[in-house]
């Protein structure tokens, strides 16, 4: 059985009803996300509009559980969001022509953008599972990888070798397009996989992640192809990102903000002579989305707490020469950090 968070939604939002077309949040709230729908949740519970192309899969699916599927009609779906006195809706999430549309018809609409951020940010066990498991398929799948990396081998090659791994080990998709970096190209944080051809020697970065109904999860891992004996500063380098990593595991508790977070780490580095060049933040939230809320960012005041699932990937990054970011999915639980990678190896390995 999978997961609804209609009555969560419903109670956070305080409205008369919720109304939503955006896709994650029908699977958020419904579990599915057929392409074309929306979804309204009131006191009597939650509906979920569609069309005649996805009802009998959305019949089946949501089977046993406090959902309702009925066929999309536009003129009724309006009339009866004009009864209500209010109306919850993302501002964020909704079109302008949608917006418009509703308004015309009379919908009193309110933005609920806030409570729609709370509800998501705390996974529930069902949820947590299922990041779990897309962190474990991620690792497994990077594992399988390695042993197949050779030189001469492009940047593509590599990325499609372990996105068919996740994919033949059940993965759901991608949670987004990996990004596979050879040398001097991993100090480019989000660099565009390309057709560059790996050499002994090379510094590999790989960051990847894949769902599982719908979850995500986001690793990254840096390592070398080989030593030249020419890596003497990246190594030193790695060394200070590995160290402010693990101290964030060690020391961040529930109760800090996302700013305190990532000082833990932005901290460490600058001691360790690193600061300037770590160019992004500590995290960002995990979930149906690979970024969402809560964020570790500097002078962040939002309050990181239990069943939060956040990222932890500081970075170090010069410029034409090496990059290095070492990521796991993680969440607190009790109070402390738990990780949910465990599988691969964050000590700098040596192909």
């Amino acid at each position: 059985m999978h997961c609804t968070n209609g009555k969560k939604v419903y109670e956070l939002c305080g409205c008369e009803a919720v109304y939503t077309s955006c896709v994650y949040l029908m699977r958020y709230i419904t579990g599915c996300e057929p392409e074309n729908g929306c979804v309204i949740v009131d006191k009597t519970g939650t509906t979920l509009y569609t069309d005649m192309r996805y009802m009998e899969a959305v019949e089946k699916f949501l089977r046993g559980t406090d959902v309702t599927p009925v066929l999309y009609n536009q003129k009724e779906l309006l009339n009866r969001l004009s009864s209500y006195q209010s109306v919850g809706i993302s501002f964020n999430q909704t079109a302008h022509i949608e917006y418009l549309t509703s308004e015309n018809a009379g919908v009193k609409m309110v933005n609920v953008d806030d409570a729609l951020i709370k509800a998501m940010s705390v996974k529930n066990e069902w949820e947590l599972a299922n990041i779990q498991k897309a962190c474990t398929l991620a690792e497994d799948a990077f594992l399988a990888l390695l042993p197949e990396i050779k030189e001469g081998m492009t940047e593509k090659e590599v990325s499609a070798l372990l996105e068919y791994n996740m994919q033949r080990m059940g993965a759901q998709g991608l949670a987004f397009d990996s990004i596979v970096a050879f040398g001097a190209h991993a100090s480019v944080p989000h660099h565009e996989t390309g057709t560059t051809k790996l050499k002994f020697g090379d510094e590999i970065l790989i960051d990847f992640g894949c769902k599982v109904n719908g979850y995500c999860s986001d690793i990254t891992r840096t390592f070398l192809f080989g030593d030249d004996k020419k890596h003497a500063e990246f190594k030193k380098a790695y060394e200070a990102v590995l160290g402010a990593h693990n101290l964030v595991q060690e020391r961040l508790v529930s109760g800090m903000t996302g700013g305190e977070a990532d000082a833990i780490a932005r901290n460490y580095l600058t001691e360790n002579g690193y600061g300037k060049l770590f160019t992004h933040s500590l995290g960002h939230g995990i979930g149906l989305n690979v970024h969402e809320a809560p964020y570790a960012r500097p002078n962040y005041a939002n309050i990181l707490s239990d069943g939060m699932v956040f990222s932890d990937e500081p970075g170090v990054y010069q410029a034409g020469e090496f990059g290095i970011r070492i990521e796991d999915t993680i969440t607190l639980e009790k109070g402390k950090v738990k990780s949910f990678m465990f599988k691969t190896d964050k000590k700098l390995v040596i192909l």
